[in-house]
């Protein structure tokens, strides 16, 4: 209950604070995990939780279910098939060199075999935007770069997990229960796959049998029953929940609209419990004698990991593309350390292989860094692709005029009245009032003849020194601009 009531204070805390979160370096998932390392046993000692309770193990599994099935529903095949190279890029090239590279380093500067060092890398090689939600969220962000995100940490979870108990496998002996022949992880891929593909058709097939279907209010719960009958399902028949939950969500959200669209706000907002509920207790496991266990090498791995190996990894992958520098770059560095990663490191600790300790300490620093780093530079680098329009209702360059509204306005020229409605349209800023004059440079005044004697429905541009008084306003509407005469 005291595990309860501290989850409850922080959830308060991070709720009043997430106006600010969204503003500034300030991250609702550092909350939480300070939360549970100020209430661990390396501090308060209020909440009592080890690497071997069952909790650790059952909430960063179920968090890391809803996050993949939540992000899988914004998904959109369509753009999928025109944009695919790049995440299969990142899953196939970036993803293999990270876990490379992370071996290398760990063999090298924390002394673990080759085997436990290649265990490592594979622990650590899947990401999670989940703590770079203002990059994956926010619609400013290049919708490739927000794709390439969202599809490699949905997929390089469930990719991860064979090579995983492979080599857990052959790190040594293991606790009994640990499951590696490849058949067996095969099937489990297959089996995760074919449910999340076959559990979402069915339920969409039940609504639409005559006499069933949801009412408005219930609708947001279809996608949510689906969800947990695929979760109790993978894990009775030990099929891989990570695919299944990814695919489902994808599968849901191109059959399903409608619900898709009703359970986002409730999927968001379950998806950030689990996330909160997780981070609380792996902060719990923070004690200050974790910390000191860990070798400088080990501290040297942890920033390497973060600053070098994954951004260079993803970079080298995306070699000619043609994504542009700039997205290159973020997609480099936010490659977070989440949720599968934890459960990974809490396979490696629980399976008893022989260094399962000292790699499990390196994997809980270096996820706690990357959560600490990336959570809190997902705000700042988000802004660098937010572009505020200017107003431009009542802008004129020094030349004389503004090149977008030169061109509105000679574009509105040769249409019709929509055509003139689109100009005045263009040419009005985000917070104007909507009515605005074309505005045209021209060598000297024209010969035009009298308004009445333009026809019904034509769009002309008039200096308005060629018109009377009475007629400078023109009623909402009407096919004529008025051009002002520039100084």
């Amino acid at each position: 209950m005291v595990l309860i009531a501290v989850f409850g204070v922080a959830l308060l805390v991070a709720v009043l604070l997430s106006g600010l979160a969204a503003r500034t370096v300030l991250s609702t998932s550092l909350l939480f995990l300070l939360a549970g390392a100020l209430a661990g046993d390396g501090f308060l000692g209020l909440v009592h939780i080890d690497a071997h309770d069952p909790i650790v193990t059952v909430t960063a599994d179920l968090a890391l279910f809803t996050v993949l099935f939540t992000d899988g529903m914004h998904l959109a095949f369509p753009a999928l098939r025109a944009a695919w190279r790049h995440p299969a890029r990142a899953l196939g090239l970036g993803m293999p060199l990270a876990f490379a590279g992370m071996a290398v380093v760990t063999h090298y500067a924390v002394g673990l075999d080759w085997t436990t060092s290649l265990l490592v890398g594979a622990v650590l090689a899947p990401t999670d935007p989940v703590f770079a939600s203002a990059i994956v969220g926010r619609k400013e962000v290049p919708a490739r770069l927000r794709q390439l995100l969202n599809v490699e940490s949905g997929l390089n979870d469930g990719l991860a997990l064979p090579v995983v108990l492979i080599l857990i496998a052959a790190a040594g002996p293991t606790a009994a229960g640990t499951e590696s022949s490849l058949p067996v992880i095969g099937a489990e891929l297959a089996g995760g796959l074919l449910l999340g593909i076959t559990v979402p058709l069915l339920l969409n097939g039940l609504v639409r049998l005559p006499g069933l279907g949801a009412e408005p209010k219930l609708q947001p719960l279809l996608p949510l029953a689906a969800g947990v009958i695929l979760y109790a399902g993978c894990h009775l028949t030990h099929a891989n929940p990570y695919l299944a939950a990814f695919s489902a969500g994808a599968v849901l959200a191109a059959v399903a609209p409608g619900p898709k669209a009703a359970f986002g706000p409730l999927g968001q907002a379950l998806a950030e419990l689990a996330k909160f509920a997780a981070l609380l207790v792996f902060g719990a496991l923070l004690t200050p004698a974790l910390f000191g266990a860990l070798s400088w090498g080990g501290y040297a791995a942890v920033v390497l990991a973060i600053v070098l190996i994954r951004p260079a990894s993803l970079l080298l992958s995306l070699v000619r593309s043609r994504i542009e520098r700039r997205e290159q770059l973020v997609a480099a560095w936010f490659g977070p350390k989440g949720f599968a990663s934890v459960v990974y490191g809490l396979l490696v600790l629980q399976a008893g292989i022989p260094q399962g300790e000292q790699a499990y300490t390196l994997i809980a620093v270096c996820i706690a860094a990357s959560i600490v780093v990336h959570a809190s530079s997902d705000v700042p680098v988000a802004r660098l692709f937010d572009i505020t329009p200017t107003d431009t209702t009542n802008t004129t360059s020094a030349a004389g005029t503004d090149t977008a509204d030169i061109a509105s306005a000679g574009a509105a020229a040769g249409t019709d009245t929509a055509g003139a409605a689109d100009s005045t349209n263009a040419t009005s800023g985000p917070t104007g009032s909507g009515t605005a004059t074309g505005l045209l440079v021209q060598p000297g005044p024209p010969t035009i003849p009298a308004p009445a004697a333009v026809p019904t429905g034509e769009a002309t541009l008039l200096p308005a020194s060629a018109l009377p008084a009475s007629a400078e306003r023109v009623p909402s509407g009407a096919p004529t601009l008025t051009t002002k005469e520039m100084p």
